[in-house]
């Protein structure tokens, strides 16, 4: 069971949102969303760029209504943007200027629908590797078990987010709060360990990689396997995404 044995925290990984009703971690525990390609990232980016906050939905209707109302939308699918949308997912359309002040609806194939699943969860927070750093001080400062949930690609396996997960879980167990006992956790940090050397090499085997290819949105995978480029932790409330950022490490914010 991922039950606390000791006084440090657990660190659990699900690699699958379909997988995440089946998680062992109980009590209070903090989700980590992760979808490195791309919306995971896009929104850590867009934090730090100045973005109030951000109204993710889980269904184009929703993303269409809200446009209706006037609200800037960023939407997907497929990873194709949508015409109604004034953004696709990448995290080169958030520039401070388009940006920088405004509210965000975003819905995205993956990401977004993973975020309703994790609702259950005491917090949800981004993770990317533009922020790995950031992440993991903060969820040191927050005194709760650790879920890793990889968006991954329509309820399956993907290797970014996998790589991500190990990355984080073994940053996580480096700190001496944490402790695993997770065979997807320990696949993980064995799969970072493999790929760390030469990440962007590695990543000629992920699928998702060369669905971007195709569709020429690739000039993005780069930076996003850069780490530690902002140090924004967006942060869902259960109704909005903000940044809760390092400051709020000290009141479990």
């Amino acid at each position: 069971m991922m039950q606390k044995n000791s006084d440090k925290r657990s660190v659990e990984v699900c690699f699958s949102p379909k997988l995440y009703p089946e998680i062992l971690t109980k009590n209070d525990f903090i989700v980590v969303l992760v979808d490195i390609l791309r919306a995971t990232t896009s929104i850590c980016t867009a934090f730090e760029n100045g973005i109030e906050k951000i109204l993710p939905v889980a269904t184009l209707e929703e993303a269409k209504l809200l446009k209706g109302k006037g609200y800037l939308v960023a939407s997907e699918q497929d990873g194709k943007k949508l015409d109604f949308a004034d953004f696709g997912n990448s995290a080169f359309n958030f520039t401070r200027e388009a940006i920088e002040g405004r509210t965000l609806v975003y819905c995205t194939t993956n990401g977004t629908r993973a975020l309703t699943i994790a609702q259950n969860a005491k917090k949800i927070a981004m993770g990317a590797f533009i922020n790995i750093t950031a992440l993991t001080q903060w969820l040191v400062g927050q005194n709760q078990n650790v879920v890793i949930l990889c968006s991954g690609w329509k309820n399956k396996f993907c290797i970014e987010d996998s790589l991500f997960a190990g990355a984080l879980a073994e940053k996580l167990l480096e700190t001496g709060e944490f402790e695993m006992h997770c065979d997807a956790g320990v696949a993980a940090i064995d799969l970072w360990n493999i790929a760390r050397q030469d990440v962007l090499t590695y990543l000629e085997k992920a699928a998702h990689r060369h669905r971007l290819k195709k569709l020429g949105l690739d000039d993005v995978i780069p930076y996003s396997f850069t780490p530690d480029s902002t140090q924004v932790v967006p942060v869902y409330n259960g109704k909005e995404i903000r940044e809760a950022g390092l400051n709020s490490m000290r009141n479990g914010d």
